[in-house]
């Protein structure tokens, strides 16, 4: 596990320096960023988490933040995917992605993976699986529709 997610809830370590997690603490989040992080991608739709400023925590640190917000299957679409293909672009890199369990980052992932770095339908799911995409949710059932 990368050391600096490995303290928060659901991480899974996935490509080069990107970790999948669920959502981390402010503490968390100050001890990534303090680290090595460089970017931080929250997936989850304003007004669902409110404990602390996560975007200001994170600009205050001076690293990037990113906002794509995924409520559910609609918005796993070819927008957020380029987004979150920018979002963990080699530069930006290491870079957390979270939601709240990390169930819509694997769905994100696996999107980005069939659709814009031409894995099979089959290779894209894994990739969801691996980042979190719970098999025992509806988003999974959809994923599998649009992954084809």
């Amino acid at each position: 596990m990368t050391d600096y997610a490995s303290n928060i809830a659901n991480a899974h370590p996935l490509e080069n320096n990107v970790v999948a997690t669920g959502q981390p603490s402010a503490a968390q989040l100050r001890e990534a960023l303090a680290g090595s992080v460089r970017t931080v991608v929250n997936l989850r739709p304003a007004g669902e988490f409110d404990e602390f400023d996560e975007a200001g925590l994170v600009a205050d640190a001076g690293m990037h933040y990113v906002h794509i917000p995924v409520a559910g299957p609609d918005d796993i679409n070819d927008a957020n995917a380029h987004t979150l293909d920018a979002a963990l672009a080699d530069d930006r890199r290491p870079a957390i992605v979270h939601c709240a369990s990390s169930n819509r980052v694997g769905a994100l992932m696996a999107y980005r993976a069939r659709y814009l770095q031409g894995k099979n339908a089959d290779e894209a799911l894994q990739v969801g699986l691996d980042a979190g995409l719970n098999p025992e949710s509806p988003l999974f059932a959809a994923m599998q529709k649009k992954l084809g």
